[in-house]
Parts: structure tokens; sequence; C-alpha cells
């Protein structure tokens, strides 16, 4: 898969992913594509445990259910991180 249409899909699964996470997240258009990058990697990890040739950077049907699936998964682990952080009162 060219390198191109790895960024589109991670930008469309990082906008995704953020529209169906609840809350505010304050970022910007390289962030959203890094996020949903990040959960390509992790739902065609996820993906290929289940396929049967066990290839991680094929362009499959599911791709991006999964790329989604993967980025609502490290959204969900960087606000838990960030949310650490903060002191409450």
């Amino acid at each position: 898969m060219g390198i191109i249409a790895f960024l589109i899909i991670g930008l469309l699964a990082g906008l995704i992913a953020r529209a169906i996470m609840p809350g505010t997240q304050s970022m910007g258009l390289i962030a959203t594509t890094l996020l949903g990058v990040a959960g390509s990697f992790v739902g065609g990890l996820v993906a290929s445990l289940f396929s049967r040739d066990g290839r991680v950077f094929d362009l499959h049907p599911t791709g991006l259910l999964f790329s989604v699936l993967g980025a609502l998964l490290v959204l969900f682990l960087v606000g838990m991180a960030g949310s650490r952080r903060r002191v409450r009162v």
C-alpha cells in the first residue's frame, strides 16, 4: 500500500474515531492523522491474528473498520494517560 493511501486511511480513521469518542479532543489535522495511523497499526495487528495469511500491511475491506477500532483504543489510552497527569482538586 502506498504511503499516500496509508495516510488517507489514517486520516479517515482518526476523524471517525474522534467523532465516535465522547468528549473533546484538542487535536489538529496532523495529530488526527497520526492517531489514525497508530490505530491502523493496532487494528492491523489485531486483524492479522484472525486472518489466515497473517499479513499486517495488506489492504482488506475491513481495514478501515479495524483502523477505527484501533484508533478508538489509542484515543482511549491517551485520554486515560492524560487524565492521570492532571491534578484534581
